[in-house]
């Protein structure tokens, strides 16, 4: 039932959820996704249980989501973008055409990758890097401040990669998928090191955990990371992988793609959105209780870390994938509580699911882990996902990545300003 029609003085009309999921062409459950990603603000109908939004801010959102969809006639821009790398539907996402979920289940992080680039399974599939390229990047990483941030080593060791080949300009198939087999090793070679390794080979998940955790890892600890990376591989276009398509269209070299996406991956809403959930599991778990960190994230106007996803109106599948591997993990038994004492105490105010974000945290907190790691565990997965989205474009036209901007300012010509 709609709020009554405001009267003089009072110009905001105000819809229910009903109605603004019908003016979105959504479900009402997506309506509080928008939310929890701050696109909508929602306020609780006095004395009832559902929550009203204001009209003009829905509308305003359902005229951009319609522009992203089919994009302008006649702006050049294509916001479109034909793939064959990933699908996500109905609360479920598919790699080249295959559950995504049941793929990095049962298969390795490797060969989730080569699945991704090459549609070919390799059993067995091992990415090595040479000592030259290594080198260079632990070099230009140990030169870093102490306080340096994952996604800056990471990108400053994608650099000094990229300056050990010579050859990084070659964009045939061949030779950007024998990058891609070099340079995520190297990223991983390249992060100080929480424990002694002995050698750097074996699965990644395995050399990346010594960059994550003081702790020698348990056979179930390593399953859940590298299944967290294979989940991580892809994800549609997202605004790192857009970036790098960006890059891609203006042929950059692949390790400048790569760059572009990880400089995407720091803002809160991205890649860093695990480390918000991390320090609020912490929190949660020092304090006993969801329900005073959740009345403090809403009075103060944040929205939940970890909670609801924009693509997805119920669970994201990565974040069930997870919980249920997570579940076998007896360290992991109070953060998982914590997880589900969050998503019900906020449930009570707005019906969000988990995301990949919360189970990120929970595998973190319970694995010794610094708020950072799922920032790092991101990024490394999602190399991958930028190489597959790279090799699309290369074979796209040049430069088609273009939309021409609409023009606001003011109308020209104008006269020279005084100093």
């Amino acid at each position: 039932m709609r709020d009554q029609e405001p009267g003089p003085g009072h110009p905001e009309r105000r819809l229910s959820t009903k109605e603004a999921a019908e003016l979105l062409g959504v479900k009402a459950e997506t309506v509080y996704a928008y939310v929890s990603r701050g696109q909508l603000s929602s306020r609780r109908t006095p004395g009832g249980r559902g929550s009203t939004f204001d009209a003009e801010e829905v509308q305003t959102l359902a005229r951009r989501n319609r522009r992203e969809a089919g994009g302008s006639p006649g702006s050049g821009a294509e916001l479109s973008v034909r793939t064959r790398v990933t699908l996500i539907d109905q609360d479920r996402y598919y790699y080249r055409g295959v559950d995504a979920v049941e793929l990095a289940t049962r298969h390795s992080y490797e060969e989730v990758a080569e699945w991704l680039w090459t549609g070919r399974l390799r059993p067995g599939a091992a990415f090595t890097a040479p000592e030259a390229s290594v080198e260079a990047a632990r070099r230009v990483v140990e030169a870093l401040p102490e306080h340096t941030g994952p996604t800056d080593r990471l990108r400053v060791a994608a650099v000094a990669a990229a300056a050990a080949d010579p050859l990084r300009f070659d964009l045939s198939e061949d030779a950007v998928l024998g990058t891609a087999r070099i340079l995520i090793p190297t990223l991983v070679a390249a992060l100080p090191t929480k424990r002694p390794v002995r050698r750097a080979e074996g699965p990644l998940a395995l050399r990346l955990w010594a960059r994550l955790s003081g702790r020698p890892p348990q056979e179930a600890q390593l399953r859940v990371l590298d299944t967290a990376l294979g989940l991580l591989v892809d994800h549609d276009l997202a605004a790192s992988t857009l970036a790098v398509r960006v890059a891609a269209s203006a042929r950059a070299h692949a390790y400048a793609a790569v760059s572009a996406g990880l400089g995407v991956i720091e803002g809160p809403l991205h890649g860093a959105a695990g480390g918000l959930a991390h320090r609020m599991l912490l929190e949660v778990l020092d304090v006993g209780s969801a329900a005073p960190v959740v009345a403090e994230e809403l009075r103060a106007g944040r929205r939940i870390p970890g909670l609801g996803h924009r693509l997805y109106p119920g669970e994201d599948p990565r974040a069930r994938a997870l919980f249920a591997l997570l579940k076998e993990i007896p360290e992991a038994g109070p953060a998982l509580a914590a997880a589900r004492d969050i998503e019900a105490t906020t449930a009570r105010h707005t019906p969000l699911h988990a995301n990949v974000d919360l189970a990120l945290a929970v595998l973190t907190t319970s694995c010794g882990m610094e708020s950072s790691a799922s920032e790092m565990i991101f990024a490394i997965a999602r190399t991958a996902g930028w190489i597959a989205h790279a090799l699309e474009e290369y074979d796209e036209r040049p430069l088609r990545m273009r939309p021409s901007g609409h023009y606001v300012g003011p109308k020209p010509p104008r006269p020279l300003p005084e100093p």
